[in-house]
């Protein structure tokens, strides 16, 4: 299973970038899709989530600003990111909760090789 990430770059504060992430492999069914972040010295933490019965959940710093959406039976993945600021620098890594065709009794968790955004002031 590989997750590609895109639509990273750099923007000034208040600015707005779009994420695109698409899952691909033997994949049987995606319990969840989401999105990370790892600024740094500050460990991983969540920024939204959206599952298979498409409900979301949003950090804290985010909410109101950012918002998720997918499609996990085709295996697509966006967050559109909008009022961006400084502290929302960092690497965003795509996430997905994965059924694989070989597995189906269980899920495992899948990480994409992150995209860099990049908010000056």
């Amino acid at each position: 299973v590989q997750l590609q990430a895109s639509g990273g770059g750099s923007v000034q504060a208040g600015g707005s970038l779009r994420l695109s992430c698409v899952a691909h492999g033997n994949i049987y069914t995606i319990r969840a899709m989401g999105w990370y972040l790892q600024s740094p010295g500050k460990e991983r933490e969540v920024v939204a989530v959206i599952s298979d019965d498409g409900s979301t959940n949003y950090g804290d710093p985010v909410k109101g600003r950012f918002t998720i959406s997918g499609d996990l039976n085709k295996r697509t993945l966006s967050l559109q990111m909008d009022s961006l600021k400084p502290e929302d620098t960092g690497v965003y890594y795509c996430y997905g909760q994965v059924v694989v065709i070989m597995a189906v009794m269980s899920s495992r968790d899948y990480w994409g090789k992150g995209t860099q955004v990049t908010v000056s002031s």
